[in-house]
């Protein structure tokens, strides 16, 4: 394969034009080619006054000694799995967030039938539950953003960007394409899929694995187990299940499997996280800043990222959400938990935006491998009272936040939270650590992004679940004990939609692969 890099735009092209130009540009002949196939696309905004795309083309030829300046394209390592796992046990996957899933399409592929267990409904069902909660205010702890088919992710903005390096990235991308994602999620520097896509996305999934002869139970809360000779008895509030091998791909909000865990002895260990607060703006606002208003592309809406060092905290933006809204995301009663979400269009009048603090294991006075979580659920009750105590979120503006001031009123930044919304001041609940940390951050924040520190853009209170506050300890087979596979965020080892998908193929293989 030859690698065609830095190919320049500065039109809106389609696809096939885009090739046709690098083709062209590097003397390639047309009746050498044997496939050709655009891999990364990218925006260039550094000069606001000249931006454009660029685009990095893999190309087969029936030749390449013909084209040996051309750069060669590195093979993507492929993974080689030994099935040797011969147990007449269906493997059975605790969770359908992202590891769940991708754990078990590569169980199907190998020709086993997990069964899946999962604690809120089927993702039809699930979207009128979560509707409910957002316009009546009425939850659902079973059943809401947290928990359901497809996880926290279905209800987000479905980005599929990460910092890791992994031959299998490319599979997952794939396939989130073979089950309905634009093509696009393919080559984007900065893929995302949307809400609207997820919600089918998963269905499709689920239509295939039980094709395949895996089984689904919803409404299933999982309770706890029993083992005896390395057999799990799995217990559930409405059913018990029998098997040697038992995943957890339990979600970064399953408190009660945390609990039920250590009160077990199963090994963990408490590890670093993040809180803090949504930030809204006008996505017009950011479409400036990021590039400028001399451009005539068809740009899509523009994202940021941004870091604050301060002294002794970091501050940082989080799964930014370009043209989309703050969704109410508490999964427990009398508590407030906020996420973004956008549709793939990202066509929403707002922006919005994580900013978040770090929390460290040295800032509890106690050994207690929960106590990272007791913090999350102590500061999501001071929200939910801070609010109104009826679960509309506590609010400020960013002028009032900087000064100490309650909000008296609302600017020109609308808020999108539903079911409502209290003009409060935040800096009241939040440590006082993390609210000097965020003004340090947002005034920062202003300089490289400008309008960022916009008077009026809007905080809303308060962002605890960007990843789990705990470590399910494994070993090299990824086991915490014979048989039980702690897997992805729930667990401490993802970071998202595309990190705890890795992670579920991951432990898939090691199932396939273990001798039993």
């Amino acid at each position: 394969m030859l690698l065609i890099e830095n190919i320049k735009i500065f039109e809106d092209l389609k696809d096939e034009e885009v090739i046709k130009i690098a083709i062209k540009k590097n003397s390639i002949n047309k009746k050498d080619i044997i496939e050709a196939n655009i891999i990364k696309k990218s925006i260039d905004a550094r000069d606001k006054s000249n931006v454009h795309y660029v685009y990095s083309l893999s190309i087969k030829v029936k030749d390449e000694t013909k084209y040996s300046k051309i750069k060669k394209d590195k093979e993507i390592t492929k993974i080689t799995i030994k099935k040797n796992r011969k147990s007449s046990y269906s493997p059975i996957i605790i969770g359908t967030g992202p590891a769940g899933l991708f754990c078990a399409l590569k169980l199907v592929e190998y020709g086993y039938k997990p069964i899946l267990i999962e604690q809120g409904s089927k993702v039809e069902e699930r979207i009128r539950v979560i509707d409910k909660y957002r316009t009546k205010g009425i939850i659902n702890t079973k059943c809401n953003v947290q928990f359901g088919e497809g996880g926290a992710g279905t209800f987000s903005d479905g980005k599929l960007t990460t910092g890791v390096s992994s031959p299998l990235i490319k599979e997952v991308l794939d396939t989130f394409y073979k089950f309905g994602a634009p093509k696009e999620i393919t080559y984007l520097n900065k893929p995302h899929i949307g809400t609207d896509n997820l919600r089918n996305i998963i269905i499709n999934i689920r239509k295939y694995i039980e094709s395949k002869g895996g089984k689904y139970y919803f409404d299933t809360k999982f309770i706890n187990y029993e083992k005896n000779n390395n057999i799990f008895k799995v217990i559930c509030d409405n059913n018990e299940f029998i098997t040697d091998t038992l995943v957890l791909a339990i979600g970064h909000s399953a408190r009660d499997t945390y609990k039920m865990l250590k009160d077990k002895n199963i090994p963990m260990k408490r590890k670093n996280f993040s809180i803090g607060l949504r930030i809204e703006h006008k996505q017009d606002t950011i479409n400036k800043s990021q590039y400028g208003s001399v451009t005539k592309l068809n740009l899509p809406p523009a994202e940021y990222k941004l870091v604050y060092h301060g002294d002794s905290r970091s501050c940082y933006t989080f799964c930014m959400c370009p043209g989309g809204e703050v969704i109410a995301s508490s999964s427990e009663e009398e508590s407030i938990v906020t996420n973004g979400m956008s549709s793939y269009k990202r066509d929403k009048e707002n922006a919005n935006s994580a900013i978040l603090v770090n929390i460290l294991t040295t800032d509890f006075n106690n050994n207690d491998v929960l106590s990272g979580m007791y913090f999350q659920e102590e500061l999501e009750r001071k929200a939910y009272i801070l609010g109104g105590s009826n679960y509309n979120a506590p609010i400020q503006r960013v002028e009032d936040f900087l000064n100490n001031k309650t909000s008296t009123r609302i600017g020109e930044i609308i808020p999108t939270y539903k079911p409502g919304y209290k003009l409060s001041n935040l800096n009241e609940i939040l440590p006082s650590f993390v609210s000097t940390t965020l003004k340090e951050g947002i005034v920062y924040f202003d300089k490289k992004l400008k309008g960022f520190a916009n008077p009026d853009a809007i905080l809303i209170g308060v962002e605890t679940r960007s990843s789990s506050p705990l470590t399910i300890v494994r070993n090299e087979e990824l086991e915490s004990i014979e048989g039980l596979y702690p897997c992805g965020e729930g667990a401490g080892y993802a970071g998202g939609i595309t990190t705890s998908a890795i992670d579920g193929i991951k432990v898939a293989i090691k199932i396939i692969e273990k001798n039993s």
